[in-house]
């Protein structure tokens, strides 16, 4: 199923995030550098440009098919990711490649890493009432339906379940699932919908430190396995396809 999760959404989206303890120095020759080596592994990652936060990025132009590569560097983190990728091999080759190069190039250390998070994000695009679609395609069978659903309440305007689990005995490896809505109340107010994202984000963390831990590319393939594993027998099935199937339903 991995090749094929952009069937299930309209956009899908893989991204790499290490967050680091201490700032990044991002010196001109040392950032030139590290971009410079990137690029030669990816020649369309041409575009570096700085953020209104003071991050830099380096990027690809989009292709048609709305695929592109990206890599963020924050004060406190580094990020890269690919959008709508041809499938998951791809961004994880990504992911590993700026892993395996930025140590060097950034003088990063074990010591320095708080946690390195796989991101696999599912975006559906609807026009109507997220928070709403949520409440009665996955909360409507469960006791919280009472706080949501009833005869008192006109408009249901945030359901945004964030659910996390441990999946090691000392909690340094977990999952996430997040739902984000993209509904403001001025839209449920007038019934007037702009069509956006409902998006679905399935999170694989691991924490430094807390047992004895691989190397980052080491990390980052266990991490994605998880990221896969999780996606085609959980995520997906039960709640990308639900959402997908009640916003094709016309609900």
């Amino acid at each position: 199923m991995s090749d094929a999760f952009g069937a299930y959404c309209d956009e899908f989206h893989v991204a790499t995030r290490l967050f680091l303890k201490l700032d990044l120095t991002l010196e001109r020759e040392t950032v030139l550098h590290f971009f410079d080596s990137l690029k030669r592994e990816y020649p369309l990652l041409c575009k570096l440009r700085r953020r209104e936060d003071d991050s830099l990025l380096l990027e690809e132009d989009e292709t048609p098919d709305g695929s592109r590569r990206w890599l963020r560097l924050d004060v406190d983190a580094l990020r890269t990711g690919y959008d709508n990728p041809a499938h998951t091999g791809a961004a994880a080759a990504l992911g590993q490649t700026v892993l395996r190069l930025a140590p060097y190039h950034l003088t990063l250390s074990d010591l320095d890493y708080s946690h390195l998070e796989v991101v696999y994000g599912f975006d559906l695009e609807y026009r109507g009432n997220h928070d709403q679609l949520v409440a009665e395609t996955l909360l409507g069978e469960s006791p919280l339906s009472g706080l949501l659903i009833h005869d008192t309440v006109r408009h249901v305007i945030d359901a945004q379940p964030l659910l996390g689990v441990a999946v090691s005995d000392s909690c340094d490896t977990q999952v996430y699932v997040d739902i984000k809505s993209h509904t403001s109340t001025y839209e449920v107010r007038t019934q007037r919908y702009e069509g956006s994202m409902l998006s679905v984000l399935l999170t694989v963390r691991r924490y430094w430190g807390m047992t004895a831990t691989e190397g980052l590319v080491e990390t980052h393939r266990t991490l994605t396995g998880l990221a896969e594993d999780w996606a085609a027998d959980r995520v997906v099935p039960l709640v990308v396809n639900p959402l997908a199937q009640a916003i094709s339903s016309g609900r």
